[in-house]
């Protein structure tokens, strides 16, 4: 509600009667563009109390604005501003108003990001959306997750978890997440070597913003996860490019870039790299190691998605061996359930940890401890493990069918691995066929996909993008790969396969 006791002053000295006072105030607020046609007014009672004024007082203006159309009256709603205004018509009502107190843009200097991610073209009326690995939703403990969740805030005791919330995240979900790990990841810590973040994305841009300065060298993949890159280049770091194949980051470039100097940083994503979805072969991992110890340079392991692989048994992180402390691993929950469940975690020395904290505590005091909580339920219970088991084979399902699907539908313009694990797989499409044209004809068609440029790193061009299996089930894969094969072909190019 408008706080009408500012927004209309009374003069009780003035010659004008207080109610025409009040029907002034109100004309010049919808004027203004204040208050808008269609809106509710308090009722007279309520008006009074704001006003400090008699309720008649109030009816009487209320009548003095329904004489001139201002306002009328439904019934059991109560006064509201007209929808045809007496000198203004609706159509021009902003032209008569004042300007809004953000229309214009700001004078002040402040820092621009810049067009970091470059948006999908827009459609019509967009049905399936290819995104670059998402969890489905709609399998996940979504109803056992809100049903913890509204335990915990219905207990007296819920005011403990709002305002008692500890600054690394609850100690149960912690302690759940600490047992996991060791059990899925051969991870040896304690709940000291852990800290919840809102995804794994806050875990990334918080432990470059405690390691990184400006000139920092930070070697990255190419091509490489280009949130990350945005993250550490707003850091003021320099990147350096590893290339990358089939077996992960080229170990080879990075020893030798350590003879010459120390990195400041490595991130690296060796189980399912994004967006590449290629894992970093055993050799390489066990030669890195030894130039993590030897070097000692710290290293973000980001392992999002480990916890989805479909083809043998997955290696364990880096974090697992021996590192001498130098491994900050994150991981994410999200992508276990679903995009609005926002955790993820960082696991690194304590003395590291602890800092942490008190970052994440300037970011966001406390995180949403209820849900933490919640969480920390589920994997008490054993629900969170038993739908990781489930959504893994279901996941193993979907990515068969789009592997089958584009073969068999865009095997003359698409190229692809099937990936191990993961929720997306590389797609390279031919050079002849671009993929921001793809992209603005798929748009054109109802389907929403990545331009691809997103993935391009430098003067690196790549023409390709990850298209997420996870999220769509068989019938929504298979429209989206016929709307995709419907739109190449109106493209200049015909030459595709009847």
């Amino acid at each position: 509600m408008l706080p009408f006791q500012t927004l209309i002053i009374i003069n009780r000295a003035a010659a004008i009667p207080v109610y025409q006072q009040i029907a002034n105030g109100l004309i010049r607020l919808i004027r203004d563009g204040i208050i808008q046609p269609g809106a509710g007014l308090p009722g007279s009672r309520q008006m009074a109390s704001l006003l400090g004024v008699h309720r008649k007082t109030v009816e009487s203006a209320y009548q003095e604005l329904f004489i001139q159309d201002w306002i009328e009256v439904i019934p059991r709603r109560g006064p509201q501003v007209s929808q045809r205004l007496p000198e203004i018509k609706p159509q021009d009502f902003k032209e008569f108003g004042t300007a809004g107190a953000y229309s214009n843009n700001a004078s002040f200097p402040f820092y621009d990001f810049g067009p970091m991610v470059p948006l999908p073209a827009k459609g019509e009326k967009l049905r399936p959306v290819i995104n670059d690995g998402f969890p489905d939703p709609r399998i996940a403990p979504i109803d056992q997750l809100l049903r913890e969740y509204r335990r915990l805030f219905n207990q007296s005791s819920y005011k403990r978890f709002i305002m008692m919330g500890d600054q690394a995240g609850s100690v149960n979900l912690r302690t759940a997440i600490t047992q996991f790990l060791s059990e899925t990841r051969g991870l040896t810590l304690t709940t000291d070597n852990i800290l919840i973040t809102r995804g794994a994305q806050m875990a990334i841009f918080m432990a470059a913003r405690m390691i990184i300065r400006p000139g920092s060298m930070v070697l990255v993949g190419q091509p490489n996860y280009f949130m990350a890159d945005a993250i550490f280049r707003q850091f003021g770091a320099r990147l350096v490019r590893v290339p990358m194949d089939e077996n992960g980051m080229d170990v080879d470039f990075i020893e030798t870039f350590c003879s010459r100097q120390k990195p400041d940083l490595l991130y690296i994503i060796p189980h399912h790299h994004h967006p590449t979805t290629v894992t970093l072969s055993g050799e390489r991992r066990m030669r890195l190691l030894r130039l993590i110890e030897q070097h000692r340079f710290p290293v973000i392991e980001d392992d999002y998605d480990y916890d989805f692989h479909y083809a043998g048994g997955p290696i364990l992180p880096l974090a697992s061996a021996a590192h001498r402390g130098n491994v900050i691993y994150i991981g994410s929950l999200t992508k276990s359930i679903a995009p609005p469940i926002r955790i993820g975690y960082m696991i690194a020395p304590a003395n590291f940890i602890e800092q942490a904290a008190q970052l994440r505590r300037m970011i966001d005091v406390r995180g949403d401890s209820l849900l933490e909580e919640a969480l920390a339920s589920l994997f008490k219970g054993g629900e969170m493990q038993k739908h990781l088991k489930r959504s893994v084979k279901l996941y193993h399902q979907r990515r068969d069918i789009l592997c089958s699907l584009l073969e068999h539908e865009l095997g003359d313009v698409v190229s692809f691995q099937k990936p191990q694990g993961g929720l997306a797989l590389w797609a390279r499409f031919r050079e002849d066929y671009p993929l921001p044209a793809i992209a603005a004809a798929a748009a054109r068609n109802g389907l929403m996909i990545s331009d691809g440029r997103m993935y391009d790193a430098d003067d690196q061009r790549y023409n390709a993008l990850r298209i997420g299996f996870a999220s769509m089930n068989e019938k929504e894969l298979e429209e989206a790969v016929i709307l995709l094969r419907q739109s190449i072909r109106i493209l200049p190019h015909r030459n595709l396969k009847p």
